[in-house]
């Protein structure tokens, strides 16, 4: 069973990118409560004409979309303070927060933002009191404030204030997790809209479903996005000439070029880490077989030889093993091929089938769609013991994307009906869905960090 080829595609570039009618909308669906309390204050805004973002609030909502912090509702703040000397950190302590966040927002007299904000160890404060003593270059004695983990200051037009708090969010759980944020990446999606003259349409977003643009459209399905690793371009795959064949399209400019146009099926690109290559699945042989096409040289290379279908390939980090789906065994299963001497190893043993694997970038971990008595579910395996652990409880979940730091996985499940995107987090604690108001959603893949 492979889901990617269900679907083929013909599709119609825009020469500019356009709004989409829908956004993406979250709903926490399971964990925000085993999540870790923190104080995302209201930042104060110091003038007069209503704020174009409302900055401090785009902050939380990504630290609890993380599935790692709960933000404390404003309603159940002790206070609201603007300055580190006026955090009543005994207060904040009680309620089980041990990090802080507050800033200030003025507009200077060109019309930008002027952003103050610091991040408050409270647990440190509240042991200093807010200060504590330490030595100078030269040795002098003096009052310092470590318990202020970071203070900045930026500047920030009015269209980029969205952006900019993504930059905060990041910043903030990078400090607080020691691991790289992913909030300022970006998700691209198929959506299925019976009701419009092109009904499937290929949209990029924020990875939260904001700033939605509309990439490519078509009368027939779209299918496999996969980003570039520089956030350029999206390979796709396209039926405009009566079969399949694959496309790289830059998604700022709409300029297009076609890479594989073989007899009968051309699918599953996926671009390696260092984006000079391009992993392929093409039939032209008769079954399915997995290719590298160096996007250069454009010299095609065949990687799988065997008479089963294999497909869905998915490179390893370090760009020398590609993992994939195949048959070989009679249902799909995961296995791991060397690039260097074609040596193939099967990965998953557990569960009836399993497919659509991708790799955290740490490549600790396989992230998977298992099915089993209890249906079609995402799941985890550790890589070094074998262990799995079932990561979801929704229906038919496929085509899991893994966010660039591992945090997060987005995947396409049902929900009333319909496809949905969902997200879990990658211990499986924390799960949000974010329906779409205008169609069915699938094909999820998140980009890497921009």
């Amino acid at each position: 069973m492979f889901k990617r080829l269900l679907l083929g595609c013909l599709c119609l570039v825009l020469s500019s990118l356009h709004m989409a009618n829908a956004a993406l909308d979250l709903v926490i669906t399971d964990g925000i409560n085993a999540a870790r309390p923190i104080a995302i204050v209201p930042f104060k805004w110091e003038g007069k004409p209503k704020l174009p973002q409302d900055v401090s609030a785009v902050v939380a909502s990504d630290l609890m979309r993380s599935g790692k912090f709960s933000p404390v509702p404003t309603s159940k703040m002790p206070q609201t303070p603007y300055n580190d000397d006026d955090i009543n950190f005994e207060a904040w302590t009680k309620l089980g927060v041990d990090s802080l966040l507050t800033g200030t927002i003025s507009q200077d007299a060109k019309g930008d933002y002027v952003i103050k904000y610091k991040l408050i160890d409270v647990v440190r404060g509240q042991l200093t009191n807010g200060q504590s003593k330490g030595l100078s270059s030269d040795g002098q004695l003096i009052m310092s404030k470590d318990h202020i983990l970071f203070s900045k200051i930026a500047t920030v037009p009015g269209q980029r204030m969205r952006e900019y708090a993504h930059r905060i969010s990041d910043l903030v759980y990078e400090k607080l997790t020691g691991e790289k944020g992913a909030f300022l990446t970006r998700i691209a999606y198929v959506v299925v809209n019976d009701k419009e003259a092109y009904p499937y349409q290929l949209r990029v977003a924020d990875y939260d479903g904001y700033n939605e643009r509309l990439v490519l459209r078509s009368k027939q399905p779209l299918m496999s996005p996969s980003w570039s690793p520089d956030g350029k371009e999206l390979a796709y795959v396209s039926f405009q000439n009566g079969r399949a064949e694959i496309y790289m399209m830059n998604i700022y400019t709409g300029k297009r070029e076609k890479l594989t146009s073989y007899p009968r099926h051309n699918g599953a690109p996926e671009f390696s880490p260092d984006g000079k290559k391009l992993a392929l699945v093409l039939s032209k042989t008769g079954s399915l077989q997995l290719y590298i096409l160096d996007l250069q040289t454009r010299k095609l290379t065949q990687i799988t030889h065997d008479r089963a279908n294999n497909t869905e390939p998915f490179w390893l980090p370090d760009g020398k093993s590609l993992i994939f789906t195949s048959d070989r065994g009679g249902k799909p299963q995961i296995y791991q091929v060397n690039l260097n001497d074609g040596s193939t190893k099967r990965l998953t043993w557990q569960g009836n089938q399993n497919l659509g694997g991708q790799i955290t970038p740490d490549g600790r971990y396989l992230v998977m769609v298992n099915q089993s008595n209890s249906g079609f579910n995402l799941a985890k395996q550790d890589l070094e013991t074998g262990a799995v652990q079932i990561l979801t409880k929704t229906l038919l979940d496929e085509s899991p994307s893994i966010a660039p730091n591992g945090a997060m996985v987005i995947y396409s499940s049902i929900y009333n009906g319909t496809n949905v995107l969902s997200m879990v987090s990658i211990d499986g604690r924390f799960k949000a869905r974010l329906p779409a108001t205008n169609g069915r959603v699938r094909a999820p893949a998140w980009s890497p960090f921009l």
